[in-house]
């Protein structure tokens, strides 16, 4: 339904009073198509504060009349969109999350202490604590760095779901934090997919020392063996400890379960640290390069075919359809004008350096002798 003559009177002094000393208005357009709202108020014009201020003296009146505000820009223009509604409030489903963060724990003992014998399966308990514990450590910590930076800004954000996978692949296929509304601006969006990645390695570094400094180096198994990549990293961590760049002249290490939970902690990161969509790697380069980002999934997804040909390990076949499909959609924040300041900028690039730094070409590969 458009706005009536009488009810677009209201609303521009509700605007007017709302931008007072904030924004110089130049002109309205109302009904105005934006995102999924069909009926947005459009104001062009000038700002008179930094946009920072701007949209915190705006948001704060117009919620008054129950309104949101938007920055955007739009060529060289500066613009602010306002459309009657509220943020989402969410009540944290912590039954549900408790739920499967136990499961996913169980699904990663599962797959760390399930061992065949002559006699069957059996399950080793130390062997499985070993993995379990460690890797479900790290993917707390991960997950938990986005959530508690996530709330300190009072983002409307879900808790971690853990993903079980019994027994397949790793145990797990990580967690999901679900955003249901838009963050204030591109700081805070960059320091919520920033947090995660950190936190996450905090742990998974020492973890990863511990556990490479009570494996042993021995020579490569005569017998089929799954054999995990070399990130940068990773290469280095181990050529520090053991003085040479390994696997080579036949020897590798022979990992534990501690120290392949922390290999795995460095994989899931470098693959949340992809700088695409809605993963960390994605709010770090959208947040420091804007829109201009969107053809990035389109170069990656080329990357990935190109690698699961080249190297034929297909699961990056499986991780160019995913960006395929949820990629190319970015967290875009309510204020999309306010820019990275030095310090956020600093943060964003270490993020992307530490994609490059813990990217795995061939995560595993099957070794036949």
């Amino acid at each position: 339904m458009s706005t009536d003559s009488l009810v677009q009177g209201r609303l521009t002094e509700q605007l007017q009073a709302a931008v007072a000393d904030a924004f110089l208005i130049e002109s309205i357009r109302f009904d105005v198509a934006f995102g999924r709202f069909g009926h947005a108020i459009r104001l062009s014009g000038r700002f008179l504060v930094p946009t920072a201020r701007a949209y915190d003296l705006i948001a704060g009146r117009a919620a008054a009349y129950g309104l949101l505000i938007f920055f955007r820009r739009e060529g060289k223009e500066e613009v602010i969109y306002a459309v009657q509604g509220t943020l989402p409030r969410h009540r944290p489903r912590w039954a549900l999350a408790a739920l499967l963060f136990v499961a996913t724990l169980a699904s990663v003992f599962l797959t760390g202490g399930l061992q065949e014998t002559r006699g069957g399966m059996v399950i080793n308990w130390r062997e499985g604590l070993a993995f379990a514990l460690p890797l479900m450590a790290i993917l707390l910590a991960h997950e938990m760095g986005h959530f508690l930076v996530g709330r300190h800004y009072r983002m409307a954000i879900s808790p971690p779901f853990f993903i079980p996978l019994p027994v397949v692949s790793l145990g797990t296929l990580g967690a999901v934090i679900v955003m249901l509304a838009p963050p204030k601006n591109r700081r805070q969006l960059l320091q919520m997919g920033a947090a995660g990645p950190l936190a996450g390695l905090l742990l998974a570094i020492p973890i990863l020392i511990y556990g490479l400094s009570t494996s042993s180096v021995g020579p490569l198994p005569d017998t089929p063996f799954l054999l995990e990549g070399n990130s940068l990293l990773y290469g280095l961590v181990k050529w520090l400890l053991f003085g040479r760049w390994l696997p080579s002249g036949g020897l590798d290490v022979q990992l534990n379960n501690i120290a392949f939970a922390g290999w795995v902690g460095l994989l899931v990161t470098a693959l949340n640290l992809i700088p695409a969509g809605q993963l960390d790697g994605g709010h770090a380069a959208f947040t420091l390069f804007g829109s201009a980002v969107r053809p990035l999934t389109w170069i990656l997804i080329a990357f990935m075919l190109g690698l699961a040909a080249l190297t034929q390990f297909w699961g990056w076949l499986l991780w160019a359809g995913l960006l395929f499909v949820f990629g190319q959609v970015y967290a875009v924040p309510m204020d999309d004008l306010t820019p990275l300041d030095g310090r956020h900028k600093a943060l964003a690039v270490l993020m992307l350096v530490l994609a490059v730094l813990l990217f795995t070409p061939i995560p595993l590969r099957l070794i036949v002798p």
